[in-house]
């Protein structure tokens, strides 16, 4: 039996959706499409949802950007591109990443790349430094600040960090 939900429904199912985790408007309108919800009926669900503040692309954006970045250990350019995949206004986005420190970042990075170099393997130092550098751009760090850490030597009471220049 192929049943379809209702409107109100749908909107109750949303809001529990919505409840569970910070959740923007495009994953809930892929949701209620899913639904089979109709295309004006979605529009007045998501309206009810951020009336009701179950939905807040701010609110959202802001999690996202903290979540990626000590979870997944994400760089600021895959989490651009990531939040630009589900349709964030690039104004959210810049002020979700303002209060990222980039002193923190560049740290967040010599820590990944210093747990990836005790499992990479390479014919030489150089190859060793190409695959470290692919990995962080891979995970969406900045050119800049990957040959940052890759040329830091860490300082006297930073013994892990010199590991990374061989």
């Amino acid at each position: 039996m192929n049943y379809k939900l209702s409107e109100p429904e749908a909107l109750h199912k949303a809001a529990t959706y919505c409840s569970l985790a910070d959740r923007c408007i495009d994953d809930v309108r892929k949701k209620l499409t899913r639904w089979e919800i109709d295309f004006p009926a979605q529009n007045r669900i998501i309206q009810r949802l951020v009336q009701e503040k179950f939905l807040d692309e701010e609110r959202f954006c802001k999690s996202f950007v903290n979540d990626k970045l000590k979870f997944n250990k994400w760089g600021i350019n895959k989490i651009k591109f990531e939040l630009r995949k589900k349709n964030i206004p690039d104004s959210l986005i810049q002020s979700a990443l303002e209060n990222i420190n980039p002193q923190e970042n560049r740290e967040r990075l010599l820590q990944l790349l210093t747990a990836k170099k005790k499992t990479v393997k390479g014919k030489n130092e150089f190859e060793i430094q190409q695959k470290l550098m692919r990995f962080a751009a891979g995970r969406g760090f900045a050119i800049d600040d990957i040959l940052w850490a890759i040329e830091h030597k860490g300082n006297a009471d930073d013994a892990d960090y010199a590991d990374l220049r061989g």
